[in-house]
């Protein structure tokens, strides 16, 4: 990928979008481009084609999508599916129309099944039954793998996927009911503290575990497969090691300086057990995450003061 290249990042202002542009310009490219969404929409196969045959972008970075926690992904789930899967086939077909040199789609941990063996190997996709919450998001993400996969082997196109664990960090989504949990638990602390409110009340037992991973960390290793790795089969990246929902709370509730106690909801869904990731694959090429959960929830609380 040379500094030169054009180079697409559709999705530049979400979380990973952000992200992925930062470290692009830190490592000197310097022909990055990017639209606003209402500048170009993604699930408009018209205008999609019409931004390929302007701008023939050599690299494409595909992280557009529409996201959400487990409320918003239960709540909206024709949405999910839907716009999900035509941004998606629109990008990685005109990719395909337009002779890009090499494409990252980004998929989501939510793709395996729900009681998938733990830590989730890349080889456990389509081994059992989804999470019901969030099903619909996670088929149309199986999608965008099969089709990365599929244009390869009919077309021979160099498009790679990626399975991110849970993600946090700069621009991340703190509205109060479409959040991950992350985030929607820096809100609610934050809230609580600014209102010195007596509790803060998780949803669920507490008791799920979950991995997360600071955002520029993934755009590290992005950056680091885009140059490395050529393989058909998709790379889970994730930090290796996860915590319970109750020990997150705690972390949070210190760094945002609440004194109140922690409630739990016991009638609201858990979700998965378990989710973390085997990054043995990743990490057998030598790349290794540089951000722990205590100093990325810093520097995440600290980005949604600034907000």
């Amino acid at each position: 990928m040379e500094k030169t290249a054009k180079i697409y990042i559709a999705g530049h202002r979400g979380m990973v979008g952000s992200a992925v542009y930062r470290k692009l310009k830190n490592e000197g490219y310097q022909n990055l481009i990017v639209r606003t969404s209402s500048e170009l929409d993604l699930r408009n196969q018209a205008e999609v084609i019409r931004f390929f045959e302007t701008e023939k972008p050599e690299y494409v970075f595909l992280a557009a999508a529409k996201v959400g926690g487990i409320i918003a992904n239960n709540t909206y789930r024709a949405d999910f599916i839907y716009e999900n899967l035509m941004i998606e086939s629109n990008i990685i077909h005109q990719s395909f129309t337009y002779k890009v040199k090499k494409l990252m789609f980004f998929g989501s941990s939510c793709i395996y099944p729900k009681l998938a063996p733990q830590p989730l190997k890349e080889d456990s996709l389509l081994s059992g039954y989804l999470e019901y919450t969030n099903e619909p998001y996670a088929i149309a993400k199986i999608a965008g793998i099969k089709l990365c996969e599929n244009y390869r082997l009919q077309y021979g196109c160099n498009f790679i996927s990626v399975m991110p664990t849970n993600l946090y960090g700069y621009n991340d989504n703190y509205h109060p009911e479409n959040s991950h949990v992350l985030p929607g638990l820096i809100r609610r602390f934050h809230e609580a503290k600014v209102n010195n409110a007596d509790t803060v009340t998780i949803l669920g037992t507490g008791e799920p575990k979950r991995e997360f991973l600071f955002a520029d960390d993934l755009a590290d290793a992005a950056h680091y497969l885009m140059l490395n790795y050529n393989d058909s089969h998709f790379v889970n990246i994730g930090f290796g090691e996860d915590i319970s929902i109750i020990e997150l709370a705690e972390i949070i509730k210190n760094i945002v300086g609440f004194n109140g106690k922690i409630d739990r909801d016991f009638s609201k869904p858990d979700g998965t057990p378990r989710k973390l990731m085997d990054v043995s694959k990743l990490f057998s090429t030598g790349w290794r995450p540089k951000t722990d959960l205590e100093n990325g929830i810093k520097l995440a609380y600290q980005d949604f003061l600034s907000k």
